[in-house]
């Protein structure tokens, strides 16, 4: 069984040193830490593997599609996927859900009709959504979140119509760390007949993800966040829709005949991957998604409970904190935390705080209508990974309360 201290060891970046101190690295929800083994694998692939995939008969074309379809068969088992056939690969979750917004939105959106949106969605899952809705002449709505930063799901089943042709929510936020009722909230889509689309990007971290027990339509998210190398990105569909929605791009494998009139086009997924995929990148998403079940099970997965109840109760009790998500129990919060400090520049506090060697974010996170809901120009994020320990954990409280002293 592998102890935190064992799981640290494989993240080289860990041991570096800002400014002379100890790294602590807390902004794991825009990019986490790669391991080892996924390095490994980039590099050997690179070096010693390095071909195009699918397109030729020699061996190294061979191997590198056999690490590419590998990825796809892991992927496929780590959501609980129907088929790999359901495993579009992309660039990362914006590509994943500007892939949908344009194809979905070509085959089942027109005038009048409406995509819905949770008001505390990242800009890639909104901006996408505007554009549809712009040039089909559709209209976006807005499912609102409370004071506490949850979901009003109760408005959900009057916000619905018949003309509303997807709704569109992350399991997670990336600013308010609140597990969404998501399954709830396919169950009452669906009822009314209006399929969902889930972005994963912060589920896929901190949640055993099952498409098919949800029963979501879509799921998407990017390597990047989940220990794999950038450039890497994830889109679950269920076939029904896959095989319904045009490609985005055309161009190479993406065909079946081509003619100097007209072509066809393949059967998904590979429809939607056009061109040169990230043959090395791709691969490496099975040895993160085996250290993200590593880092969910266990000593390790409790240790990470417990940094967040400490986090969670340290910051509640700070004189002018204000933080944003608030969970009715504390399992409801995965160890994202964003808050304002009374009288403090969010910007300065993470200035100060990266001078202790701290690394957190400052500013809108993508996400600045959430930022106007909570009359905020922005504010600081902390977000923990399961490899950051208890010391970490106690090493930020105590560095915040010195960061905001200095300021006031």
């Amino acid at each position: 069984m592998s102890t935190v201290s064992d799981i640290r060891a494989q993240f080289p970046q860990l041991s570096e040193k800002v400014y002379g101190k100890p790294l602590v690295y807390l902004d794991n929800a825009a990019t986490s830490l790669r391991p080892q083994s996924v390095v490994r694998l980039w590099e050997d692939l690179s070096l010693r593997h390095n071909a195009n995939v699918f397109r030729a008969v020699h061996k190294f074309s061979s191997e590198a599609t056999r690490f590419y379809e590998d990825a796809r068969r892991a992927v496929a088992a780590h959501i609980g996927a129907a088929s790999q056939r359901e495993i579009v690969f992309t660039s990362g979750d914006t590509a994943s859900l500007n892939l949908v917004a344009r194809c979905f939105g070509a085959a089942f959106v027109g005038p009048g009709d409406e995509i819905l949106v949770a008001q505390s969605e990242h800009h890639s899952n909104l901006v996408p959504w505007q554009m549809l809705c712009r040039e089909k002449g559709a209209h976006l709505k807005c499912l609102p979140v409370d004071e506490k930063g949850r979901l009003c799901v109760e408005m959900l089943p009057q916000m619905l119509s018949p003309r509303t042709k997807l709704l569109c929510v992350a399991d997670i936020s990336n600013v308010l760390g609140l597990r969404n009722p998501v399954a709830e909230i396919v169950r009452i889509a669906h009822e009314k007949g209006c399929p969902v689309l889930l972005d994963g990007a912060q589920g896929i971290v901190h949640e055993k993800v099952d498409v098919q027990a949800l029963d979501c339509d879509f799921y998407t998210f990017s390597g990047h966040k989940v220990y794999a190398s950038p450039g890497t990105g994830v889109l679950y569909g269920k076939r029904k829709w896959l095989e319904a929605m045009p490609p985005l791009m055309g161009g190479g494998e993406m065909i079946e005949n081509v003619a100097w009139e007209s072509s066809t086009y393949a059967a998904p997924p590979h429809k939607f991957e056009a061109g040169t995929p990230n043959i090395s990148g791709v691969p490496t998403l099975v040895p993160a998604l085996e250290m993200a079940r590593t880092l969910n099970s266990g000593e390790i997965a409790a240790q990470a409970g417990a940094v967040r109840d400490f986090v969670l109760d340290a910051l509640l009790a700070f004189p002018g904190l204000r933080l944003f998500g608030l969970p009715e129990r504390k399992s409801d919060k995965v160890p994202i935390f964003s808050f304002t400090v009374e009288g403090v520049h969010h910007e300065d506090l993470a200035l100060l705080l990266d001078k202790m060697g701290i690394a957190v974010r400052s500013g809108q996170m993508c996400a600045e209508p959430l930022m106007t809901r909570f009359g905020v120009t922005g504010m600081l994020r902390a977000s923990f990974a399961p490899y950051n320990t208890m010391a970490e954990a106690e090493y930020f409280v105590t560095s915040l309360k010195k960061a905001i002293d200095m300021l006031k």
